[in-house]
């Protein structure tokens, strides 16, 4: 398709996304809106056997969320996983945790897994699954380790939000009205090394680091500790989100159990984060962009709202601030945590820079088909209806 080659400037992003939330908006309020992707002719299922359409347009935008999510972890995993091809960067995410190139082989597995189980599962009961091929357009990493493919995300430029790291340390509730400071400012940082001459390959990664290459790779890996940790805590809230409007009792038992890995996940990399900011390692400072990397445990940081060794979520507010504080996910609630805006942080990240119109047409009909399901009781009514 040619519009599929026109590719969006990093100041039109969220201009992009707004425009095109608004516009699919109108068109589904007239009723023209269409499917955002196309299968071929699937294989007739009984009705009795068909899923309710709301619980389809849930775990369609789910596949398609693993299949984004299973994209930057394959190149996560190509440069510092297990078997990952470039050295000194698995060096600087060991700096976090001996076991970090571990870490990412599995939760990249994970990812697949969902994203293959999620789309198979969609066939098996006559529907369409999610194809993202056609957006695989953006270009690797030129460093040692990547391979030259076409990709759907794009880690060489993100603005990492890092509230998510606050929130979980408050006793208050975004979904209450609650805002969170960042704990760190992460804006145009890589995630991933770009090239050899930028990040030698080969170079050793002492801590603290030495040199301008070694203080930039170790930035660079620092700020992939705190990325990783905030798409799993958005995992979280959205399928949390997501699952109130299932209906289909399998249905439930397949996104909930997908959820808790979610929720695993979030919870190693929180820990891990947190080694960034604390001593030996804190203090890094990214020559080329200045995105800083400071002790969150001392002055002006420290107390509960930092330290890094809280990672577990501090009880909160919930429901409303009569009841008793309570350790949960949060944010939960749609305006919060739902499709449209999980996908409109996700863009906000610049994680999809480059990306071309049509790929954010296709995100936003997901999106929103997503947040329409309505759980429905056994005889087809809403409940309370």
């Amino acid at each position: 398709m040619k519009e599929q080659s026109v590719q969006i400037p990093a100041e039109d992003l969220a201009t992009r996304w707004s425009s095109v939330i608004r516009r699919r908006s109108f068109l589904t309020g007239i009723g023209l809106a269409g499917a955002a992707f196309s299968a071929g002719t699937l294989a007739a299922k009984d009705d009795n056997d068909k899923l309710p359409k709301g619980d389809v347009a849930i775990l369609r935008f789910l596949a398609a969320a693993e299949l984004v999510e299973s994209d930057f972890w394959q190149q996560y995993n190509e440069l510092g996983g297990v078997n990952g091809g470039n050295a000194a960067y698995k060096l600087a995410l060991e700096n976090l945790d001996g076991d970090m190139p571990q870490y990412i082989s599995d939760n990249t597995d994970d990812e697949m897994s969902h994203a293959a189980f999620l789309n198979a599962y969609l066939m098996s009961k006559g529907e369409q699954p999610v194809n993202l091929d056609a957006f695989r357009t953006l270009p690797s990493s030129r460093a040692t380790g990547a391979k030259q493919i076409g990709r759907l995300t794009n880690l060489m430029s993100l603005d990492v939000d890092t509230s998510w790291y606050t929130r979980y340390r408050s006793t208050q509730n975004p979904d209450l009205g609650a805002t969170f400071p960042q704990a760190v400012t992460i804006t145009h940082q890589p995630t991933i090394p770009l090239d050899d001459s930028d990040t030698p390959p080969t170079q050793m990664q002492p801590v603290p680091p030495t040199t301008r290459q070694q203080r930039r790779m170790q930035a660079i890996a620092n700020a992939a500790g705190f990325h990783f940790a905030l798409f799993d805590q958005a995992g979280s809230s959205v399928y949390t989100n997501l699952l109130l409007n299932v209906t289909n009792a399998e249905v439930l038992r397949v996104v909930v159990s997908i959820l808790g890995v979610e929720v695993n996940h979030f919870a190693v990399w929180h820990d891990k984060a947190g080694n960034a900011v604390a001593q030996p390692l804190a203090g890094v400072t990214d020559p080329e962009t200045g995105v800083t990397f400071p002790d969150l445990n001392a002055p002006p940081f420290g107390g509960e709202q930092f330290q890094t060794n809280l990672i577990f979520p501090e009880p909160c507010e919930f429901l409303t601030p009569s009841f008793p504080a309570c350790s949960i996910i949060r944010p939960t609630l749609k305006q919060n945590a739902g499709a449209v805006a999980t996908a409109t942080a996700i863009v906000n990240s610049r994680l999809f820079l480059g990306q071309s119109p049509a790929f954010f047409d296709a995100v936003t009909a997901l999106a929103m088909a997503a947040d329409a399901a309505k759980r429905k009781h056994s005889d087809g009514d809403e409940p309370g209806s």
